[in-house]
């Protein structure tokens, strides 16, 4: 029984012994916080590159830090002209609930419209980012391009007498303009994207490259499950 107090006291001193340590040691990291923002700025961000095994880290000077890379205006006009694209071929799919019951055509619409919605978020994205507006069209004065021209449709869009006619379109009738309608659109994307590629010094830009590539290839494999839709529909029709 004799031995418990000297372990009281023991313990008691270790406690206080640590309590000197922990305070010592957060003055001293707080030193150094403070030393290190008065020397990079409390509203500088810092860039730490890390060091190779062994060595110490370095922090990088605010030149380092990301940057968006360069686009041409070619780049620009296409993210423009592809969001009017896009919008019109979404227009088509919307009327395929209320045009025809072909699940085939329902389910294609239905994936169409999905991709090219989300794309068109994308483009707008991309040009908000890059301080652009998203529009070729003057402000209100939607006729007229920025420069004051009549705006021009994008190629292979379809004409509005071809989308009233699509309009008007029941079943069968409206299953065939709607393949051909956009097959013809599918096709004035792929031009597009080549144009786009062929313009030097555009399509440099990594997510613009990899958006239009992406593009190209789910419009042309979209093209061939079109194709082979209509030449099922042919030989149906005849019977």
């Amino acid at each position: 029984m004799a031995m418990f107090p000297p372990n009281r006291r023991s313990a008691r001193a270790f406690a206080a012994s640590c309590g000197v340590l922990l305070a010592m040691s957060a003055a001293i990291n707080s030193s150094g916080l403070t030393a290190n923002a008065q020397q990079t700025g409390s509203a500088t961000p810092v860039v730490v590159q890390p060091g190779a095994p062994g060595k110490p880290s370095r922090n990088l000077p605010p030149s380092a830090t990301a940057k968006l890379p360069p686009r041409s205006q070619a780049d620009v006009e296409f993210m423009r002209g592809m969001i009017m694209h896009h919008s019109q071929a979404v227009e088509m799919t919307a009327l395929i609930s209320s045009h025809t019951e072909s699940t085939d055509l329902r389910s294609l619409g239905a994936r169409i419209r999905s991709s090219q919605s989300d794309e068109i978020k994308l483009m707008k994205r991309w040009l908000a980012a890059r301080g652009e507006p998203a529009s070729m069209a003057m402000p209100g004065m939607p006729e007229m391009d920025m420069s004051g021209h009549p705006m021009a449709p994008m190629p292979g869009m379809l004409t509005p007498e071809q989308m009233e006619a699509l309009r008007k379109a029941k079943g069968a009738e409206f299953d065939h303009l709607f393949l051909t309608g956009m097959i013809q659109h599918h096709n004035g994307a792929l031009t597009m994207v080549k144009d786009l590629f062929d313009t030097a010094g555009a399509g440099q830009d990594a997510e613009l490259f990899d958006f239009a590539t992406d593009a190209d290839n789910t419009q042309r494999a979209e093209i061939r499950i079109m194709q082979a839709m209509l030449e099922k529909k042919i030989p149906e029709e005849k019977q």
